[in-house]
């Protein structure tokens, strides 16, 4: 039976207090694992700056981001993402969060997590939140090594959409058949998927998206303080 509801929760600012993309990236400059520390913070820095300022590209990302993993073997990727699990994300999966998701799987709504950060680094965090069904950006792996580059559709901006219904479709069905769908979103870069949803929720917004809420009277949600990292 198909559940009456459906919950989609972006991650970065909104389930975490943080950006898991630019600290993954931080992580692995000040660990001497991105090349020159100085090089990699700063394009790091200035990814950020572009996100903030609704000018960064799916393809501007990944050239650093992904490039992060294809110069490294899996193996040694999977034991410093535990290190960046321990060290960064676990401490800050805040139980305000947890209760959220924990009310939408408790009443038997459909839930997945819809970001735009590569799945290598979201995949533990979303099985950390219970959430079983992930939708990011995929890094292309072929013949045992990521390549740097995106595979398919990345999960960014209208993207969203895209990944989401072909999400739904593999299951049979459509965003149109769920009585009720949530989508809680921080970002004004997640815009296009919050205007299809039934129940958009502006959750720990920026001041962009905060503005649009109100004008809009969709609900804002604050979970806790944007105070972590650069992303708005």
């Amino acid at each position: 039976m198909t559940p009456r509801r459906l919950a989609l929760f972006d991650l970065d600012h909104t389930l975490l207090p943080l950006d898991s993309d630019y600290q993954w990236a931080d992580f692995m400059a000040r660990t001497g694992r991105a090349g020159d520390p100085a090089q990699a913070q700063a394009r790091n820095e200035w990814l950020m700056q572009r996100y903030n300022e609704g000018e960064l590209s799916a393809l501007e990302a990944a050239e650093f981001m992904l490039g992060l993993l294809a110069a490294h073997e899996p193996h040694l990727l999977a034991q410093w993402h535990e290190e960046f699990m321990q060290e960064i994300i676990r401490p800050n999966i805040k139980v305000q969060a947890i209760e959220l998701v924990r009310q939408h799987m408790t009443a038997g709504d459909m839930c997945a997590i819809v970001t735009a950060t590569n799945s290598f680094v979201t995949a533990p965090i979303a099985r950390a939140f219970g959430i079983s069904d992930l939708i990011a950006t995929d890094p292309e792996y072929v013949a045992g090594r990521y390549t740097g580059k995106i595979y398919g559709t990345p999960s960014f901006k209208e993207g969203k959409i895209t990944r989401v219904n072909q999400w739904l479709t593999g299951m049979n069905l459509s965003l149109d058949q769920f009585e009720r769908s949530h989508f809680y979103s921080d970002s004004i870069n997640d815009l296009p998927l919050l205007e299809i949803v039934s129940d958009p929720v502006a959750t720990n917004p920026s001041t962009a998206l905060r503005d649009i809420a109100q004008q809009r009277q969709w609900p804002v949600l604050d979970l806790f303080d944007r105070n972590l990292d650069l992303k708005s």
